[in-house]
Parts: C-alpha cells; sequence; structure tokens
C-alpha cells in the first residue's frame, strides 16, 4: 500500500448518474481505509456515447463509446481506476485492464414511466427507448406497441417524455434511485421483464499489473455482486452478443451456487427462448449460453454470434 500516489485519480463519465456513482466509490473507499476526503480525486470525462445522441448505439459504435476515453485514460496513466455502469461495458475487456471491484448491487428492474403498467399502456402507445432487450421484451408482451429512439441522459428522456416525444419508457430503477428519484416509475417486476445483464452494479476498473490499486480496492468490492455479474456477462461472452442483441439475464448468489435465469429474444420480440439454471461458475454460465444457442431456432440464432 506505501506505492499508492495520493490523490487516487477516480475516473468517470461527465453524467449526473455517472458522477454519483463516482462518488460512490470514492466514499466507500473513504470509509474502508478511514482515509481524508483528499485521498480520491474524481476525474470526468466525457463519453463518446454523451456526444452522439441522435442515432442509436448500435450504429454509432456500440458499448465501447461508453468506455474509450476513460480506457485510454487509464492505460495511460491519467487515472487510476474508473468507475462504469456494468451493463454499459463491453464483454470482452483489454487484457491491460482488470474488473477489479464491484460495489453492493442496487435494484435490478426496469421502472415505467408514462403508465402504471405495461398492461395498461394505450392501444399503440409510443415507447421511448434505445435498448434492444426493453424493445423486444415490449413487442412481445404487446406487438401493438410502438418504439422510438430515446437517447441520453436520465433527465434528457424524462424531458423528452414531458414534451410528448413518446408516451412512455422505461428506466433503470437503480439509476433514478442514485439520482435521488425514488418515486420516478411503477418497477416492473422481473417475471415480467427480466433485466439487462449487470443490471444495477458499478464496477471499478484498474490497470491489470497495478497490484497497489488492486489491494485497495479488495476491501470494498462486493463478492455475492462480483459473482453474480460475472456470470451473466460470461452468458453474454458464450452467446457472442452484440449491442444490438436482444438478451436478458439475472443471477443470485445462495449459499455458494448461482441461480441464474435468462432469455433471448429476436428483435420483433415474435421469438423468445428462456430457461433457468443453478450453477457454481461463471464457466457454467458461458455453457448455458451455448447451449440455448443449439436449442434456438434458425432466425433466433442468426441474431448472435
Amino acid at each position: 500500500m506505501t506505492q499508492l500516489a495520493f490523490p487516487l485519480k477516480l475516473g468517470t463519465r461527465a453524467s449526473p448518474l455517472a458522477l454519483a456513482q463516482a462518488e460512490m466509490v470514492r466514499d466507500a473507499l473513504l470509509a474502508a481505509h478511514g482515509w481524508d476526503e483528499g485521498a480520491v480525486e474524481i476525474v470526468a470525462m466525457t463519453a463518446s456515447g454523451d456526444r452522439v445522441l441522435d442515432r442509436s448505439l448500435a450504429e454509432v459504435g456500440g458499448k465501447a463509446l461508453w468506455t474509450k476515453e476513460l480506457d485510454q485514460a487509464l492505460l495511460d496513466g491519467s487515472i487510476d481506476f474508473a468507475v462504469h455502469s456494468m451493463k454499459d461495458v463491453e464483454t470482452i475487456r483489454p487484457t491491460e485492464i482488470s474488473i477489479a471491484a464491484m460495489l453492493p448491487r442496487a435494484d435490478v428492474r426496469d421502472r415505467l414511466i408514462g403508465a402504471d403498467s405495461i398492461a395498461g399502456l394505450p392501444q399503440g402507445a409510443r415507447i421511448g427507448t434505445n435498448s434492444p432487450r426493453r424493445t423486444a421484451q415490449l413487442l412481445s408482451l404487446r406487438s401493438d406497441l410502438e418504439m422510438t429512439l430515446f437517447r441520453g441522459n436520465v433527465a434528457t428522456r424524462l424531458r423528452k417524455l414531458t414534451l410528448a416525444e413518446a408516451d412512455a419508457t422505461l428506466l433503470a430503477a437503480a439509476g433514478l434511485d442514485r439520482l435521488g428519484l425514488h418515486d420516478t416509475g411503477v418497477a416492473i417486476e422481473i417475471d415480467e421483464m427480466l433485466p439487462a445483464p449487470a443490471q444495477g452494479a458499478i464496477g471499478i476498473e484498474v490497470r491489470s499489473n497495478d497490484d497497489d490499486t488492486l489491494a485497495a480496492l479488495a476491501p470494498i468490492n462486493d463478492a455475492a455482486t462480483y459473482r453474480a455479474v460475472m456470470a451473466e456477462r460470461a452468458f453474454l461472452a458464450g452467446l457472442s452478443a452484440g449491442c444490438q442483441s436482444s438478451v436478458a439475464c439475472h443471477a443470485v448468489e445462495d449459499a455458494g451456487k448461482l441461480h441464474i435465469r435468462y432469455e433471448i429474444l429476436t428483435p420483433d420480440g415474435r421469438e423468445k427462448l428462456a430457461d433457468a439454471a443453478i450453477i457454481e461458475s461463471a464457466d457454467e454460465a458461458e455453457a448455458l449460453a451455448i447451449a440455448l444457442l443449439e436449442r434456438a431456432s434458425p432466425a433466433l440464432r442468426a441474431c448472435f454470434g
């Protein structure tokens, strides 16, 4: 620990939600080590994904748009570690970067804003979203719904809803809660809409060879969250899922085992294949994904790989 150079520089996207999450990481570190407030400096930067808002994520580069600026800053030594919403982190990461820790997971559910339930949406309602998973799941439940592109941070999406650019939208409960918007929207139970892999989890990445920072982060790692999220990420890897793939997956650790539920869908929601299992490792989650694809129809299988 004597090799740490203070203040440690914590990189984050500059959005209000990302900054709130960075503050959570900073506060957890200060509490774990008894450091004073100046021991961790938050370094905010604008990600490419926050600049281009008029096209879908898949059109402009996928999840790398959320991470590439932070990756570069981490690798060139401008920052010591970076905080991410784990659902926004690409499945395959550079070997020079390690996912060092995750905070305890928050609410994994989506919240519907603009109606009291999915069933209660008006016929032909316009739903603002950029998520292939939410799009497919909603269309699977309500084929009459119309999807319209919603990009931007939480405040931007809520403003678009106020301006009647859509009738309703879905946002992650965890993000709303972290912004203090606890009463915004109605939670959709996971039996109705299974969440995105890694939803609700905050992760911290470091350079793989930075043993001192890795050791400093160990006390704030929530092992149950880490195991569950890494299993969900392994499931994605087994599918070779991209940012256009419609995938839902949720794992929970219980008595040393992982109870995992998962589903894949065609973009229009007409085909869905779902299952559940009890596993012990991330490797098993990857094997589940491969087996699921083998059972899928040619049309559904073609959406992956």
